[in-house]
């Protein structure tokens, strides 16, 4: 090899991991600042460049120190620019080349370089030594399969010595110091030698990767065999009637089986299973069936109960925590942990929540469980209509399964969890059976403590579980259902405790789960009070629930948009953020008018004022009735007309009033059902004004079933009636002389502001709320329209009624 004192200048691209022979054409992409300059000066001044190899790959900036100081000359064939920014290049190397010195490296690494150009001297030991690398490269192709082989053709085509060592080290799967270390060889017979030894040293390597990956594939086939093997030989066996082959998973579940502590024939019965299910064939479709059952028997709770919290004071804060008010509820808890101290009897109770939607029954039944340190397991009933669903399918069809209580009780892993079974009212029946007369053996104390399921075919005891349903009504509940559980109202919540609710609870629950905190955002009473009246008309908290989440959302958006930081949220502002209101307060009248009274109803979202109207008009006695009044209602009113007419002389009537009037009786919000019997007092009175052309007080409201004698009888919801007329502004309200005790549900402060009525008869109604005849007749005013009406069930039927097969008051 001999060097000529020509220098060139020229631009350096530095190479990472790759070492670039003379006459190989590689592709490159370039992302580096200072390359990108290189190539930029290279493509302006004939295309020609300089390339040599980082010492160090991870070195981004290289210097003099960070290079080899042998490269190659190349050409720059092809460059295209990439939408990344970086540059796609195809280089041809043409030359060794040394680097003289440093020119600069600001833009670009700039360099002097001497070509090396080479001087053969052919000779016998080089023919030997090429052909000996030629045929090393051939075996080195057939064992490394990424070399593809037209690499082999085009050497075994190449009779330049220096042409065909530079390809071979080009294609050779060495690292980067020994391409160098070749790239720097100049004696052309220490080159091939060189590269005969790396050749040997690779082939043997491959030789040793090929015989480890035979040796691998030989002990897997092996295995198989041995696998296949085993298998005949349990077959053999078996047809033989020789000694069982022992599975490891069936003996675990005979110790499992064996622990349960159960009776000696269901044990016997279990192990015999286990060992009809090591003898089945393979192939068998019953073995998955078997299976699934003897592994529900072991993993269900027969023994594991875990321990009920013994601090009535935790419990109690914990309940207190998750909900406000209900304190039957929270009571009948506590009275439950202190009975348990006191007999350490572990027999629990079964609980039905009754209440409408919304106000907490599903979460209540969470939150006992949290308080009782107990496991919480919920199964829906609604739209349940096959026994199977509740005692299981037997094990004789395909896809049978357990029950939804035994699935239930798996799931919590102990025999005493807080059992919620919700939605009970909603069962039906149909061809497959009466889920409900399946629950019977559930959810009674006497019979549950053998339960048995289809499926399990073991009787479990269900005594220690604390079963809690959920219904919104009565009457959809079987009677020897209901006679099993012990009831528990859960009113729909007043507009006081669905503020407390709102501050306390709704919330700080939407500002945590927007992302908000009390800086972004604040809720004043006033506003909380008109989405609770105009905004919401439920007995619940979910639609108030989700209008605040309406409200967060509207300022969540105007806080990441920059717009505000913190927001007043007045009720002046709702209508941007919730929309129009939609529905509007009820309002008495504020003068006595005639025939006009203020009845009482109960609905499931609270108590409302019931607005009775009765005209007369010339006629022949008949009576009108609209309003979509219920049959109840009709008889109600009905009955009033009788009791006017039989004491028309005594009430200051014209007894002939029937030959010469007709009356139409009137209730307003026409579009809403009505049904009950408490209307009844309202109704007389309002036809008794008619007829006697007296006005009735307008800050009187009532609420009482009438009967044809005049007595009045009890009704129900008193509670929601009262607080109704407290919110309209009524300071009087009569009701039957048997309400008195119910009064005591009332709020003491609300108790405090209003005047109790108590009456036994009509006489006493009238003497209340009736004035004396005036000489200006006011006549009642057609009442004011309202956009959005409620589409629910009205009126006060008794919520409590003894007879719950009787037509609901919603």
């Amino acid at each position: 090899m001999t060097g000529t004192p020509a220098t060139l200048e020229l631009p350096l691209l530095p190479l990472k991991n790759v070492v670039l022979f003379p006459h190989m054409i590689v592709p490159l992409y370039v992302g580096r600042d200072r390359s990108i300059k290189a190539l930029d000066r290279a493509m302006a001044n004939g295309k020609q460049i300089f390339l040599c190899t980082q010492r160090r790959a991870d070195c981004e900036e290289p210097e003099e120190p960070d290079l080899y100081r042998v490269g190659v000359l190349a050409q720059v064939v092809q460059m295209l620019r990439l939408p990344d920014g970086t540059i796609k290049v195809l280089i041809e190397g043409s030359t060794r080349a040394v680097i003289e010195r440093f020119i600069g490296a600001e833009p670009h690494l700039a360099v002097e370089v001497a070509k090396l150009e080479e001087d053969l001297d052919p000779s016998s030991e080089l023919e030997a030594l090429m052909r000996g690398v030629v045929a090393l490269f051939d075996r080195y192709v057939e064992l490394d399969k990424k070399v593809p082989p037209e690499v082999n053709l085009t050497v075994r085509g190449v009779e330049d010595a220096g042409r065909v060592a530079d390809i071979v080290a080009a294609n050779l799967g060495v690292g980067v110091t020994d391409k160098q270390d070749l790239l720097e060889t100049f004696q052309m017979n220490a080159r091939l030698e060189k590269l005969t030894s790396l050749l040997q040293r690779e082939i043997e390597i491959l030789d040793m990767d090929r015989s480890i990956r035979q040796r691998v594939r030989q002990q897997i086939d092996r295995r198989q065999k041995e696998f296949y093997l085993k298998e005949q030989m349990r077959v053999i066996q078996e047809e033989l009637g020789g000694e069982d082959a022992q599975l490891s998973e069936l003996d675990e579940l005979r110790e499992k089986v064996r622990t349960l502590e159960l009776a000696q024939a269901v044990e016997e019965r279990l192990l015999k299973d286990i060992d009809r299910l090591e003898r089945m064939p393979p192939g068998s479709p019953e073995i998955s069936v078997l299976h699934n059952y003897l592994d529900l028997v072991v993993s269900l709770p027969w023994h594991v109960s875990s321990e009920d919290v013994t601090d009535l004071r935790a419990a109690e804060k914990v309940l207190d925590e998750d909900h406000h008010g209900l304190t039957k509820v929270k009571e009948r808890i506590l009275e439950f942990l202190a009975v348990r101290q006191l007999t350490k009897s572990p027999k629990g109770p079964i609980l039905c929540f009754i209440g409408p939607p919304g106000v907490g029954k599903t979460s209540l039944g969470r939150s006992i469980a949290r308080a009782l340190g107990r496991q919480f397991v919920r199964a829906s009933l609604g739209g349940v209509s096959d026994e199977a669903e509740i005692r299981g399918h037997r094990r004789t069809y395909v896809g049978s399964m357990p029950g939804r209580i035994i699935k239930g009780l798996r799931e919590a892993g102990t025999r005493n969890p807080v059992f919620l079974l919700d939605e009970i009212d909603k069962m039906s029946s149909d061809f497959r059976g009466d889920p409900a007369s399946a629950m019977l053996e559930v959810l009674d104390p006497e019979q549950n403590k053998h339960f048995s399921d289809h499926y399990l075919e073991i009787p479990f005891d269900l005594s220690e579980v604390l079963f809690i349903t959920t219904a919104n009504v009565y009457y959809s509940i079987p009677r020897p259902l209901l006679d099993r559980m012990e009831v528990i109202n859960l009113p729909g919540y007043t507009s006081d405790e669905k503020m407390v609710i709102a501050r306390e609870f709704l919330v700080p629950k939407q500002l945590k789960e927007h992302g908000l905190t009390a800086k972004n955002i604040e809720f004043p009473k006033p506003a909380l009070s008109t989405i609770i009246l105009r905004y919401t008309s439920e007995a619940g908290v979910r639609n108030l629930d989700r209008s605040i989440a309406g409200v967060c959302r509207k300022i969540a958006r105007e806080v990441v948009s920059g717009k505000t930081r913190r927001v007043m949220v007045t009720p002046a502002r709702l209508d941007d953020l919730l929309g129009p209101p939609r529905y509007k307060p009820d309002e008495g009248h504020k003068e006595p008018l005639i025939g006009v009274a203020n009845g009482l109803a109960w609905t499931e979202v609270g108590g409302v004022l019931l607005t009775i109207e009765v005209i007369t008009m010339p006629g022949k006695g008949n009576m009108n009735l609209t309003g979509q009044l219920g049959d109840v209602m009709q008889e109600s009113a009905r009955a009033a007309m009788s009791y006017a007419r039989s004491n028309a002389e005594a009430l200051g009537i014209p007894v002939d009033f029937r030959d010469k009037l007709d009356l139409h009786v009137h209730i307003p919000k026409g579009a809403i059902p009505k049904d009950g019997p408490s209307a009844g007092i309202s109704m007389a009175l309002a036809i008794i004004s008619a007829l006697s052309q007296r006005p009735i007080r307008s800050d009187v409201a009532l609420t009482g079933e009438i009967t044809l004698r005049g007595r009045v009888l009890p009704i129900g919801g008193l509670k929601e009636k009262v607080l109704a007329a407290h919110r309209i502004g009524i300071t009087t309200i009569v009701l039957p002389e048997d309400n008195e005790p119910d009064v005591a549900d009332v709020p003491p402060d609300i108790r405090k502001k209003l005047t109790f009525k108590f009456v036994k008869t009509m006489d006493e109604v009238i003497a209340e709320a009736l004035l004396a005849k005036s000489d200006t007749v006011l006549l009642p005013q057609p009442p004011e329209a309202i956009e959005v009406e409620e589409v629910a069930a009205a009126n006060a039927d008794d919520a409590r009624r003894p007879e719950p097969l009787n037509q609901p008051s919603l």
